[in-house]
């Protein structure tokens, strides 16, 4: 039994213009100490997919079908006192945006602790001791415990934010794009980071992602989403190599290849469809080249390319 399980995973929002689908169908699994990277374009559903796992969702979003099934107990049927229970102390999250993530106006030492006093029930002397331990952990000086986020770089406050989300020694760390807004170098550090705590701890990671390269760098295996659905999934490998969506192919095009022959990256045409009122077929079909009669009227179920290699297209699979 995997650890966790999504299965045909819609959720959806309801807005003044008309309901929205921002994660429709989408099904996937996540072993013990594995990571694998969600990824495709802003909008594709990729963190409401992440919030739909724990119930974090706005106030108009619903999740109104599925199976989040996490150790075999369908967080979905759950209400919101009942998943408080599974938030941080199994299933935890790093969010987009560190620069902005933080208190401003809380210590850093504060904003840890108090998870771990909520949620663990942990006295504040051993909350603080633990925040100092987990600020060594993600390689920051526990002697900055008392310091304000401005105080911070960053690639640091990133730290910070991993930090608490480790405070309640999580099975699965979900990070939203955790290198967002971050030079290179930084960038580097922080995967390196994940990669070192994923290793350590057995933790299994969800990394959402748009950046192919940071996916590679850390996952084992990957879903590729596009308006809501996952269109491919496979290994890593699978995925960057030997890609087989016509979706999945433009992604890798758009990434230049430096030790490959040096031609210009592609971008892909067009603009991702209104979740309101999507396309009909595949939802890809405008900006396909490769676009029959069939994937502008049949909806492309994920067909089996190879071992764990799967893909939705017409013209790709058995």
């Amino acid at each position: 039994m995997s650890l966790l399980e999504i299965k045909n995973l819609k959720t959806y929002f309801e807005t003044k213009d008309g309901v929205v689908k921002a994660v429709d169908d989408v099904s996937f699994t996540l072993e013990e100490g594995e990571a694998i990277g969600l990824v495709g374009e802003s909008g594709c559903g990729k963190t409401t997919t992440a919030l739909s796992i724990i119930n974090l969702l706005p106030q108009e979003g619903r999740v109104v079908g599925g199976e989040i099934n996490y150790n075999g107990k369908n967080l979905a049927e759950l209400d919101q006192n009942k998943i408080r229970r599974y938030r941080w102390n199994d299933i935890s999250i790093a969010f987009q945006g560190a620069m902005n993530a933080l208190n401003p106006v809380k210590k850093i030492g504060e904003q840890i602790t108090e998870v771990m006093m909520y949620h663990n029930g942990l006295d504040y002397k051993s909350a603080r001791k633990k925040a100092k331990e987990l600020l060594e952990l993600v390689e920051i000086d526990s002697a900055r415990i008392d310091q304000y986020p401005h105080e911070f770089s960053g690639g640091m406050k990133q730290r910070v934010m991993i930090a608490m989300a480790l405070a309640c020694d999580p099975k699965v760390l979900i990070g939203d794009e955790p290198t967002t807004a971050l030079d290179v170098m930084v960038q580097a550090q922080i995967l390196e980071l994940l990669e070192k705590l994923r290793k350590e701890l057995g933790m299994s990671v969800i990394l959402i992602t748009h950046d192919l390269s940071v996916m590679a760098e850390t996952c084992d295996k990957a879903a590729v989403m596009y308006a809501g659905k996952i269109v491919e999934t496979g290994s890593v490998e699978n995925i960057i190599n030997n890609s087989s969506h016509p979706y999945t192919q433009k992604l890798v095009k758009a990434f230049p290849d430096i030790h490959g022959k040096k031609e210009m990256t592609e971008s892909i045409p067009g603009t991702p469809p209104d979740l309101i009122t999507p396309p009909s077929g595949c939802y890809f079909h405008p900006r396909c080249e490769h676009a029959t009669e069939e994937c502008r009227v049949s909806a492309p179920p994920l067909r089996k390319m190879a071992e764990n290699h799967y893909v939705a297209c017409h013209l790709k699979g058995v």
